[in-house]
């Protein structure tokens, strides 16, 4: 499965706060240092790097006293708050030793939501990388509640993966990649080298909600990202932020951490963000037939396969479609709420047309 990414394309590192954390909360500079190699050896052998940095939190603590994160959200905000500018001052200052410049671009899903806003933050990455400048992406923590609330940057570094056309998502963490167990707890484990997207091993491992004490992502998170990724046939790599040369070695191919595998085939750049940028405003239940014609007929969804509508959404919005209670699909509907649940059951020559159309619609089962 393993392979090197493409000659020249661009590729997005993140890494998380507990792997840049102390144990009495701020940030180990020489955490930082590594990952400033690490990136920096992903430039000079040719991939343009975007790095997403978890952090701000962690590194505003001891600024508040404080050795861990606080529990209510505005000592969040403002530990993000306190936090940011340090964490940036010691990027700028490690990547200014190697001779490289760096821009901060702090996203929030309120940006991602709005198409034209996504195409907009991908012009802006691809230019910054164009210039030879390396983005530090992170979430806007410090006033949008709903990030901290989402709150792990692993899946916005899928979604940067997608905004960049990255040829390697690389996720950098405290373990050595994804284990048949919990390798904390026993040793009666083993590392997975390689899984693909739909294996049932990352089923149970991503069902769990983990997370450390300085940072809000957990296994959970990274095999949501991972999967993310591989609807645009972008390969993932989890693996451990303490190697030294963790990513020039990934990036040869090297036996390093846990190899994602992708799709064959990848989604186009507006069915990936109707599936991942765009934000769910409401939930479409149908029935097997339905289903069916939706996963595996290509087909638009139909009034006449609606069995439930939960939410109050407009025209125009995105919308999950459950059945049996599995997420299949999502969708931009082409009705509102109030609409479908009139036209529910309905054959679509009464109702007027199609729930959601095929064009609009990404099978996500």
């Amino acid at each position: 499965m393993r392979r090197p990414p493409a000659a020249g394309s661009p590729i997005v590192v993140k890494i998380g706060s507990s792997s840049l954390a102390t144990p009495a909360g701020g940030i180990a500079p020489a955490a930082v240092d590594r990952v400033v190699a690490n990136v920096e050896g992903a430039w000079e052998m040719g991939h343009p790097t975007v790095l997403v940095t978890s952090g701000a939190v962690a590194a505003g603590l001891p600024s508040m006293g404080l050795s861990e994160r606080p529990e209510d959200l505005p000592g969040l905000q403002v530990a993000a708050a306190l936090g940011q500018t340090r964490l940036m001052a010691l990027y700028d200052s490690g990547f200014a030793r190697v001779g490289r410049r760096v821009g901060q671009v702090l996203l929030t899903r309120d940006v991602l939501a709005r198409r034209y806003q996504y195409l907009n933050a991908r012009a802006t990455l691809e230019r910054m990388l164009g210039l030879g400048l390396v983005p530090i992406v992170n979430e806007n923590d410090t006033v949008v509640v709903d990030e901290l609330r989402f709150g792990d940057n692993d899946r916005l570094a899928a979604i940067v993966s997608h905004l960049v056309g990255a040829g390697m998502l690389l996720l950098l963490t405290d373990t050595t990649g994804l284990y048949s167990g919990d390798p904390w707890i026993s040793d009666d484990v083993e590392l997975l080298s390689a899984v693909r997207h739909t294996d049932e091993a990352l089923d149970a491992m991503e069902s769990t909600a983990t997370r450390g004490v300085f940072g809000s992502g957990g296994v959970a998170t990274k095999v949501a990202a991972a999967r993310m990724a591989a609807f645009s046939g972008i390969p993932t790599i989890i693996a451990s932020s303490k190697r030294d040369d963790v990513v020039p070695t990934a990036l040869r191919g090297g036996e390093v951490g846990t190899w994602v595998e992708p799709r064959d085939s990848s989604l186009s750049a507006r069915k990936l963000w109707i599936a991942f940028g765009a934000p769910s405003e409401g939930t479409i239940s149908v029935d097997t037939g339905a289903a069916r014609a939706v996963t595996e007929g290509g087909k638009s969804l139909l009034p006449a396969g609606v069995t439930h509508v939960e939410g109050d959404f407009p025209e125009g919005a995105a919308v999950e479609v459950f059945a049996s209670g599995d997420l299949v699909a999502k969708g931009l509907a082409a009705m509102s709420s109030a609409e479908v649940l009139e036209m529910r059951g309905e054959h679509s020559s009464v109702a007027g047309g199609e729930v959601i159309h095929r064009d609009d619609l990404v099978v996500l089962t």
